[in-house]
């Protein structure tokens, strides 16, 4: 076994930056992907030693006194949900890699900082320590600002200072809320504590106060709006589609995958547990901005002429599903949420990819400088219509069994709003088969499109991995559904102490008919 395999996760691509620098511009590109690859290497071992049986306990664990002066801690700990999000994050790094591999202003600049934001989300999904955790929150922000900032295209200085305000202004509430915690830590039991567990059993009143605001919900709002935020939800969902647009592909590859599931997962992480009454009594307005931020983002979706934007604002849509099923309150919707936050980083991840192959041809992403192009790159065309699928949630493929539990638990919580995302479902369809419409058929009747070349090594090297992901937890999800489920039990199933005298109702019992055994989670 690795010792302090979670540290080396974190400290991996740091080394890769460090031995980089001494180096030639030259040899930027393969040292850094071959960093990324061993980083996909130690999440494999993560992933093979993690106990599914004990997926809700913290495994792993690893801590380091950090401040002399402060309880802050080098604390780390794994479980079911940051589990396979920090094997996503591995995973997409040396796509991203591939994607970026044109790219010839600052190579060596540019793979550092690629690694970096490899190193800050990984700690970020890892720390159990709140002050870590918030150390890495805005790290995050540096390399992903450079990224867009330096190396994207036209409007790409508005762009990375509208993604950094908006982000960081999110980032001020947070940390507002995790003051408080600590300094109520301290009146009730006595010291400071930046442990999350500890800062979760503190008892926060729920007495009305300012503007009928509890203090439990005002730490609520403070924690769940620098998430939403970074979602993005409607309506802080403004800075995405700039970013976005203007970032390089493998800016943007990262920033669909894995950047945005921070968002979601402090909602697991940090929200729910440091808050829970709060949780429960605002989900419903959850579900509503769920609503309007699915069929808003497929409908403008719809209207965009410029295919980076079609799948950007694809993706305000489809991470609304995913806070949908979070706050839908039983099993089936959280399970189908954590399983669309994999399944959207993948599947919009290759999207972006995909538009990133016609970029390096052609330099525009217009949809009118398309059509026809099926007879010229069957190759790309079979991803992009494989990949189009994924993402419409087609059964067989990854993206439909997330898609059907976060139905089925939405409908266990109220009819109508299933109903209203069903309708979005359908929406989404539509976008993306005129997504595939536009570039693939219809008269070729652009001569420069003819003699396009169809996908080269690099390119099938970043596809293939993706393509194989889709189909694997398409047809045997229990693979992921088995590593998650005991900790969204531990949530949901009355198992911690809620931060009120009430008690939390227990929530539906998921049983898990994709499994072999075809038995539900007590097996």
């Amino acid at each position: 076994m690795i010792t302090n395999l979670l540290l080396w996760q974190i400290l991996l691509p740091l080394v890769g930056v460090v031995v980089m620098f001494p180096l030639t511009e030259k040899l930027a590109r393969p040292l850094a992907f071959g960093f990324s690859l061993a980083g996909v290497v130690l999440a494999s071992v993560l992933w093979i030693q993690f106990s599914g049986a004990d997926s809700a306990q913290m495994q792993f664990v690893f801590s380091l006194a950090w401040l002399s002066s402060f309880p802050a801690k080098i604390a780390l700990g794994i479980d079911g949900i940051s589990l396979p999000l920090v094997v996503l994050t591995k995973f997409m790094m040396p796509i991203a890699l591939l994607a970026s591999w044109k790219e010839d202003r600052h190579p060596r600049a540019l793979m550092s900082a690629y690694l970096l934001l490899d190193s800050a989300m990984t700690g970020a999904f890892l720390a159990t320590d709140v002050f870590l955790f918030y150390v890495f929150w805005e790290a995050m922000l540096i390399p992903m600002l450079l990224l867009i900032g330096v190396w994207g295209s036209k409007d790409r200085i508005y762009a990375a200072l509208k993604f950094f305000l908006f982000t960081f202004a999110g980032s001020i509430f947070l940390l507002a809320s995790l003051i408080y915690l600590m300094v109520a830590h301290r009146a009730q039991v006595g010291f400071f504590t930046t442990d999350l567990f500890a800062l979760a059993k503190v008892t926060l009143s729920t007495a009305p106060g300012w503007l009928g605001l509890s203090v439990q919900d005002l730490v609520f709002w403070g924690l769940t709006l620098a998430f939403l935020i970074k979602i993005p939800l409607f309506p802080f969902h403004t800075w995405l589609p700039d970013a976005h647009v203007q970032a390089p592909t493998g800016g943007s590859i990262l920033l669909a995958a894995v950047l945005l599931k921070l968002g979601t997962y402090g909602l697991l992480r940090f929200s729910i547990p440091l808050a829970t009454m709060s949780f429960y009594k605002f989900a419903p307005l959850l579900s509503v901005l769920a609503l309007i931020g699915i069929i808003y983002g497929a409908w403008i979706a719809f209207q965009q002429t410029d295919m980076k934007k079609l799948v950007a604002y694809s993706s305000v849509s489809h991470l609304a599903f995913v806070v949908l099923g979070i706050a839908s309150l039983n099993l089936e919707g959280l399970t189908g949420g954590m399983l669309q936050m994999v399944n959207h980083g993948v599947s919009t991840g290759a999207l972006f990819f995909l538009v990133g192959v016609l970029y390096e041809r052609r330099h525009t992403r217009d949809f009118a400088e398309y059509g026809g192009l099926a007879s010229v790159v069957p190759w790309f065309s079979f991803f992009l219509v494989f990949t189009v699928c994924s993402s419409m949630g087609v059964p067989g493929l990854n993206g439909f069994v997330g898609e059907f539990l976060v139905l089925l638990g939405t409908y266990q919580q109220n009819p109508f709003f299933a109903a209203i995302a069903v309708t979005a479902i359908v929406f989404g369809a539509i976008y993306l088969l005129v997504f595939v419409r536009k570039i693939l058929f219809g008269p070729l009747d652009n001569p420069e499109n003819k003699g396009l070349s169809d996908l080269k090594a690099r390119e099938w090297a970043g596809l293939v991995p993706m393509a194989i992901f889709m189909v694997v937890l398409g047809l045997a999800p229990y693979l992921l559904v088995d590593k998650i489920r005991p900790s969204l039990e531990k949530y949901w199933g009355g198992l911690g102490r809620p931060n009120s005298a009430q008690s939390i109702p227990k929530m539906t019992s998921l049983t898990n008919p994709w499994s072999p055994s075809g038995r539900g989670p007590n097996r």
